[in-house]
């Protein structure tokens, strides 16, 4: 989160810097000392175009950080050309040239730590929570969690789990080109509030989490709070699953937790007859009206 708000800072800093080159090049121009060489101005406006493209990745992505590695690339082709600027510059104009050169080394630096930081977010464990409030007491609510093989009734890319005793299961997705199977084993339980899980290791995924029931305000209903988080195994996973449905991870959670309101509050999950089996893109090539599945004789 850190990572995000310092990338984001840096986003508004290219913002500022591409307006004011774009909107006055020769102020900037003999603020660096350049204002005497052959077509500055437009160097200028180039520039300034190239801040506004930062600002537009660093502040419009969701994961901003990993885009901080642009203004590193920029940061070093300005360097290069200001280290040439102070070199052939004497008086007033190699001393403003220094200084933009030391004020770009400056930002430099901050950009390399905010896009180094990006990388190693990247490479850690995916993490991805949803909510959501079911109008149903909150016992009944866990004990339909509970009994695992209930699960792919609402999670459309799993295929099935298996219960193996108390602790221990066996869960099947379809990946993308083969099945993917795993055993997970539950590592702590609080009757009617909580089931943590995780992945067994070696068994092919690495992932974990839990999912907490507590009433809802006034008592009316159950909040349902999920939490997962994927290893490098697991990431691996949520991409397959990502590029099988359509759908980022964090979003994927909401609609299972969409379907898991609609089991429980009616019974039955409503989807369109033209993709019965969830999001998967090609099934939306066809739409007919929704109704329960199973609905058509």
């Amino acid at each position: 989160m850190m990572t995000d708000r310092f990338a984001r800072a840096l986003g508004w800093t290219s913002l500022a810097l591409g307006t004011a080159q774009l909107a006055a090049p020769r102020a900037v121009t003999r603020l660096c000392g350049v204002d005497d060489a052959p077509g500055a101005t437009t160097v200028a406006r180039l520039v300034g175009g190239r801040e506004l493209l930062h600002a537009a990745l660093l502040l419009g992505a969701k994961n901003p950080a990993q885009w901080a590695w642009t203004r590193v690339a920029g940061d070093t082709m300005d360097l290069g050309v200001l280290g040439r600027a102070a070199a052939n510059r004497t008086g007033t104009r190699r001393t403003r040239a220094l200084c933009a050169l030391g004020a770009v080394a400056g930002i430099a630096v901050l950009d390399a730590v905010c896009a180094r930081r990006g990388t190693a977010k990247a490479k850690g464990p995916l993490l991805v929570r949803a909510s959501i409030t079911i109008n149903k007491p909150r016992e009944e609510v866990y004990r339909f969690w509970r009994e695992l093989e209930n699960l792919p009734s609402f999670m459309v890319n799993l295929d099935s789990v298996r219960s193996l005793d108390q602790r221990r299961s066996r869960w099947k997705a379809k990946g993308p080109v083969v099945d993917l199977e795993w055993e997970a084993e539950i590592i702590d339980e609080r009757a009617g509030d909580l089931i943590a899980w995780r992945s067994v290791p070696g068994t092919g995924v690495s992932t974990a989490g839990l999912v907490s029931f507590t009433d809802g305000p006034g008592g009316r209903g159950t909040v349902v709070d999920v939490s997962l988080e994927y290893g490098m195994h697991g990431r691996k996973l949520a991409a397959a699953v990502t590029r099988m449905f359509g759908e980022h991870p964090e979003q994927q959670v909401r609609d299972d937790l969409r379907r898991f309101k609609q089991v429980m509050e009616t019974g039955e999950v409503v989807r369109s007859e033209g993709s019965p089996e969830g999001h998967r893109a090609l099934r939306q090539l066809r739409q007919h009206p929704a109704q329960p599945i199973g609905g058509r004789a």
